[in-house]
């Protein structure tokens, strides 16, 4: 594959200031030569309703056409309630539906997130890989990047400076264009 692996990332907090929409734009940064990563928001997708899944709001069909033409998928999950955000599982579903039409299916993915917490999102990412099982996504194991007590590791204007959770992400990240890659060379 010569063409670049094209990466869309998904932060799961709708709030401007996140560690995670920061964590989110650090990736961007980072991303190795040979792909490219385009933030794709959820802002505007409404709650799921399956009485409209046939006909989806323009705002969940322009979600679902981002995703399909991705190469690969990159989510950044804070952390509410030991589990993943309702807006980011709002979103994965709309994309998930109709049954038999998910965008999702076969897109390689990563998970990473940053909480001010010291377990830095580990159990919201640990709920989002079992949604990647039923999603038949194929997640990246390692590295885990779990940034925890983010406010050390962010400034004020929302720059990821701690250089340890930088070299995980372009690890990451290169471990999913490596999968990526693997998955699209002729058999």
């Amino acid at each position: 594959m010569n063409n670049p692996i094209r990466i869309v990332g998904v932060a799961g907090s709708l709030r401007k200031a996140s560690y995670n929409r920061a964590a989110l734009r650090a990736a961007q940064q980072l991303v190795p030569a040979g792909a490219t990563l385009d933030i794709i928001e959820i802002d505007g997708i409404p709650p799921f309703n399956q009485d409209d899944e046939a006909s989806p709001p323009p705002s969940v069909a322009q979600f679902k056409a981002k995703i399909l033409n991705a190469d690969a998928v990159l989510f950044v999950t804070p952390e509410y309630n030991y589990s993943v955000p309702g807006v980011l599982k709002n979103a994965i579903d709309w994309a998930a539906r109709p049954y038999g039409q998910s965008a999702w299916k076969g897109k390689p993915a990563a998970i990473m997130g940053a909480s001010p917490g010291v377990i830095g999102t580990a159990r919201a990412q640990y709920h989002l890989r079992q949604t990647m099982v039923f999603l038949d996504m194929p997640v990246v194991n390692q590295p885990e990047v779990m940034i925890g007590s983010a406010a050390k590791r962010f400034d004020e204007q929302g720059e990821l400076t701690d250089e340890t959770s930088r070299k995980l992400i372009a690890q990451l990240l290169e471990a999913l264009v490596a999968l990526t890659r693997k998955m699209s060379a002729p058999s």
